[in-house]
């Protein structure tokens, strides 16, 4: 189970023919900076296909990636802290509600990515209980564990595994690729 190919179709901004086109479709969502964008170039391999950013915001619109040219990756904005004006953030925050619970669009999964060394904030769980109150299929993602200090990891990630009870969790690591092979089998059960 490999991702064998992996593409850019395209950014929007609200409906778009190609989310009904009958692609399945996983959403990767997470507050501003968490990493996203690495994870998706650590899964498929590559460098650069999702643009990366240390300032927090730099995605405004929805990213759509094919992989394997059997379903879409859909990367969203970040939400949460952004160095941006609020309206900009108040018009992402509305095209991720949007897109997440009122469009209409059935997903295959939805990845909630978490600071695995800030932890569960409470823009995550807000983020989540929203997830799981649409009873959307969630799998939980606590990227950078490698920025965790060894005599702290066990402690954080306990925090994660209570803060998200039954869901299952994936500790990331997009520099190292640990959890990669995990989250690969999930996308592409």
């Amino acid at each position: 189970m490999n991702i064998k190919s992996a593409i850019f179709i395209k950014g929007v901004v609200g409906t778009d023919d190609i989310f009904e086109d009958g692609i399945p479709q996983i959403v990767l969502i997470g507050r501003s900076n968490v990493g996203k964008s690495s994870i998706i170039n650590s899964l498929v391999n590559q460098k650069n296909l999702a643009r990366t950013s240390s300032s927090p915001g730099r995605t405004q619109q929805i990213n759509i990636f094919l992989i394997n040219r059997a379903f879409y990756l859909v990367d969203l904005p970040g939400y949460g802290f952004a160095k941006m004006p609020e309206e900009v953030r108040h018009k992402i925050q509305k095209m991720i509600d949007w897109y997440l619970f009122n469009s209409g669009y059935n997903f295959k999964k939805v990845i909630l990515i978490i600071d695995a060394k800030v932890g569960p904030t409470q823009d995550d769980m807000v983020m989540f209980y929203s997830l799981q109150n649409a009873n959307k299929n969630i799998i939980i993602v606590a990227n950078k564990i490698d920025k965790i200090k060894k005599s702290e990891y066990d402690e954080k990630l306990q925090k994660i595994k209570n803060a998200f009870n039954i869901y299952k969790i994936i500790p990331y690591s997009a520099e190292k690729k640990t959890g990669a092979r995990e989250l690969i089998a999930e996308l592409l059960k």
